[in-house]
């Protein structure tokens, strides 16, 4: 499993890279922060460049015996409701395994037993920096859930023929939770993910 926040591991092609000049705040949020970047590019010209900085987040493929734990949710951005697999951003300083325990608890009521990490991956590289760490979490118990207080969501199970009607019908149609999907078929027919 690879570090994708080791930036040695990623610094491989110098004659590629942008060097910063100048960055200006333009907005600073709850969860997010926008600036613009001006850089200087291999050729030597500048340009500009939108970075969306994002404090990273974590989700969690819940399997509870041959059905996977999912959340649905209203999505502002989208103006439309959204099955996902449990999931929220990383407070401060938090570790990821900690905070992948605490919204599998919150959004589901469950904890787990077994919990391990699957990957890392950027979401959207080309203007933000948020990184997504998944966890398969395994020997469910429920719990109560303990949504934030400004979640509303509701909790259900399904199968993977579900889900990949859920997909084919665009309810599930995000990449952490399609991702996850293919990560527990291939899962189901290797016993490996």
């Amino acid at each position: 499993m690879s570090d994708l926040g080791n930036k040695e591991l990623h610094s491989s092609n110098k004659s590629l890279e942008e060097t910063t000049v100048s960055t200006e705040q333009i907005f600073e949020g709850k969860i997010i922060s926008l600036q613009v970047d001006t850089v200087t590019l291999p050729d030597g010209n500048q340009a500009t460049r939108e970075v969306v900085r994002h404090p990273g987040a974590v989700a969690v493929l819940a399997l509870h015996g041959d059905k996977m734990l999912v959340v649905d949710q209203y999505r502002q951005p989208l103006g439309r409701c959204e099955v996902e697999i449990p999931a929220g951003k990383l407070e401060r300083g938090e570790d990821p395994l900690e905070a992948a325990k605490r919204e599998l608890q919150e959004e589901t009521g469950y904890t787990c037993g077994k919990i391990r990490k699957l990957h890392s991956f950027y979401t959207s590289p080309g203007f933000a920096d948020e990184i997504i760490h998944l966890y398969l979490a395994e020997d469910l118990e429920l719990g109560e859930m303990n949504p934030d207080e400004d979640e509303f969501l509701e909790m259900s199970e399904i199968t993977l023929e579900e889900a990949y009607q859920l997909i084919k019908e665009e309810r599930i149609s995000d990449a952490k939770t399609i991702m996850a999907v293919y990560a527990w078929n291939m899962y189901k027919l290797t016993g490996v993910i």
